[in-house]
């Protein structure tokens, strides 16, 4: 079953932990958490305190997003705040193979992202390791974007390259995910989709996931 996951970045922060709570009861999989700071990304969102504090809204596992330079500096924050999965940039991350081992060693889920602009080859030396790798299908920063189309050859490319290899690794997908094309991406072999403002921008989070389960039915 393709998963959805609501980005908070898109939600109302006055009152974040009622959002959160009306996502789980709409039947979300999980919560999406973009960290980004104002370095790696042209934007700031949250940190690790916050992440602490909406623990406590939901048992759904927290999908955080390290958009920031450096972020071996903050794991072991994320992990004590309560992530479930933490995945980190390769363009943003020296010695990535290191992260996504301390990562699991840690006992979370370790994800790798990926940028428009960086070829799915990149990935070759690191996959069998994640799992989780995560396409930006629009370029990290700012929520409300439009999808990028040739999001959708590499999403097939890596869905090739996990199936050839015979790997567990989920693929996920955020940006510009709606219900419109939602189906073509989840096609495309996308396991989980990151949806923002199509997600908390709607009027009956309940109805987003009703039509989302019957647009993605096998």
């Amino acid at each position: 079953m393709v998963m959805i996951a609501p980005s908070i970045l898109s939600a109302d922060f006055t009152r974040l932990g009622d959002e959160i709570r009306k996502a789980e009861e709409a039947g979300a999989d999980m919560i999406h958490i973009d960290v980004m700071d104002g370095h790696f990304v042209p934007n700031i969102s949250i940190g690790q305190e916050v992440v602490k504090g909406i623990r406590k809204a939901t048992r759904l596992p927290f999908d955080v997003h390290l958009m920031i330079e450096d972020p071996d500096r903050y794991l072991s924050d994320f992990v004590d705040a309560g992530a479930d999965i933490i995945t980190v940039h390769l363009e943003a991350t020296p010695h990535l193979h290191r992260t996504v081992q301390w990562i699991r060693e840690s006992g979370k889920k370790a994800g790798v992202s990926i940028n428009p602009a960086t070829p799915v080859w990149s990935l070759e030396n690191i996959i069998s390791e994640a799992d989780l790798v995560l396409v930006m299908s629009v370029n990290p920063g700012f929520g409300g974007q439009g999808f990028i189309p040739q999001s959708i050859d590499k999403i097939r490319t890596l869905k090739r390259m996990v199936s050839e290899r015979g790997l567990d690794t989920m693929i996920e997908v955020d940006g510009g995910i709606k219900i419109s094309n939602a189906r073509e991406v989840a096609d495309a072999g996308a396991d989980i989709l990151v949806m923002g403002s199509a997600f908390f921008n709607s009027e009956d989070y309940s109805e987003v996931v009703r039509r989302f389960r019957v647009e993605n039915q096998a």
